[in-house]
């Protein structure tokens, strides 16, 4: 592909730093290819490693979803499907650790964890120094209850992104990786939400991180589900 992969121009420090207007136009495509894998397909195929390296970017930075080697097809008679736990530690849904069966709503959480990374530049596996939070995930889900998003922004872009953008991007990433799948928004919703179709309420911070930075309170579960 033109641009190599969304891996590659996030992560490589030799490469271009992608613009907060590509990002939000990356996470969007994506988000349009997802939709259409769960809803308008004859079955609904979920991808199950939704990650920057299995985004695509050809020509102006257009993302392609690649490499289905892991991909369920779900009839639409079935809404589960049972499968070995296999992908990159750090995008798994909290059911799919657990050894349930999984729902399009698995790749709805991966699909969260690769919007923090667009978001904020590095990989949600490294750690940061930040207090006791030390599990990125965690920290942004905080810092997105707070209200505070400018802070998740990629530092190379010096502040340069569109903060009404900014704030839908890190509640939707937020929303994304809730522990309960009827918590997670469907991905047409996210691709609403990011159009600005829809609105966006503040998240939860979800339970199955507390272990990370040893956490006991979390906000209380919201009355309004997807």
């Amino acid at each position: 592909m033109e641009n190599g992969s969304l891996s590659t121009n996030l992560f490589l420090k030799s490469s271009a730093i992608l613009t907060w207007n590509l990002r939000y136009y990356i996470a969007l495509g994506t988000a349009r290819g997802l939709a259409y894998l769960h809803v308008e397909c004859s079955e609904c195929i979920i991808h199950c490693d939704m990650k920057p390296d299995n985004v695509l970017l050809v020509a102006e930075f257009c993302p392609k979803i690649a490499y289905f080697g892991m991909a369920k097809l779900l009839g639409r008679d079935f809404s589960r499907a049972l499968t070995t736990m296999r992908g990159a530690i750090g995008y798994l849904a909290p059911e799919w650790i657990s050894g349930l069966p999984i729902t399009h709503k698995t790749d709805i959480y991966i699909y969260g964890m690769m919007l923090l990374e667009i978001i904020s530049g590095p990989r949600n596996s490294g750690k940061i120094k930040e207090g006791k939070f030390t599990y990125f995930p965690i920290f942004a889900a905080i810092k997105v209850n707070e209200g505070d998003d400018v802070c998740l922004l990629d530092s190379r872009l010096e502040g340069e992104a569109d903060g009404e953008q900014l704030r839908r991007a890190c509640r939707i990433a937020c929303w994304c990786i809730q522990d309960a799948e009827d918590y997670r928004p469907m991905m047409g919703q996210v691709v609403h939400m990011l159009e600005n179709v829809m609105d966006v309420e503040i998240p939860p911070i979800p339970r199955s991180l507390e272990h990370y930075v040893g956490m006991e309170d979390c906000s209380a579960e919201p009355d309004n589900l997807f």
